[in-house]
């Protein structure tokens, strides 16, 4: 298998790239609906626990950023990790539009809570608390994800129909590209750690009094 026809970019696999992007968007706006069907009930306990989390948030004390580095980089080393599993298992495959799908779905409830609840201000801690890692964890998602399609289209085509075709090289090719994208989720799992704190320090005074 060349580099050519293991290449990921844009221009090669556009209608992967859209259709992913797609899923996670949906995923999205069904998030932020999400949040508008909670009863009333609901979103006042996640009020309480929002009022928790800024609290704890502007309170540089009571951050422990070893520990959230960790906690975050093993929630993405299991996501990273299914998705990489479930292309090679090939019938797997629909569980990854699932997880993106997810993804798009916690990022939209994300950002809508701290809307509703905080109106304007949410959007000051949804840009500290949400969007900027995210920069970094969509696209290497989506980029994974089109790795494992690709690479459960090749086991497909030149495995069990033309029954030809090297196993070991693509295996390496997709296994490489989900390690690289884990250095970059852990880049993201850094941000949301020890930077992500010092960001919602400032913007946490405006919001609480909300």
């Amino acid at each position: 298998m060349s580099v050519r026809t293991w290449s990921l970019s844009a221009r090669d696999n556009l209608n992967l790239y859209v259709f992913i992007g797609v899923v996670m968007l949906c995923g999205a706006i069904f998030g932020v609906m999400l949040v508008n069907a909670l009863t009333f009930e609901q979103q006042q306990e996640l009020a309480d626990e929002l009022g928790v989390y800024l609290s704890s948030a502007g309170d540089p004390l009571s951050l422990q950023s070893s520990e959230a580095f960790w906690s975050r980089f093993a929630l993405y080393f299991k996501w990273m990790g299914l998705i990489w599993l479930l292309g090679l298992s090939v019938i797997g495959l629909p569980l990854v539009l699932a997880l993106d799908f997810m993804k798009g779905m916690l990022i939209g409830f994300a950002v809508g809570l701290f809307v509703r609840q905080l109106e304007w201000e949410g959007v000051l801690v949804s840009l500290a608390a949400v969007a900027p890692q995210n920069a970094v964890v969509v696209p290497a998602f989506m980029i994974a994800s089109v790795s494992a399609s690709r690479f459960a289209y090749y086991i497909v085509r030149e495995r069990l129909f033309r029954k030809k075709g090297k196993l070991l090289p693509p295996f390496l090719q997709h296994s490489a590209v989900a390690f690289v994208m884990l250095l970059l989720l852990g880049c993201a799992a850094a941000y949301e750690a020890y930077l992500s704190p010092m960001l919602l320090e400032l913007v946490v005074p405006a919001a609480a009094d909300v």
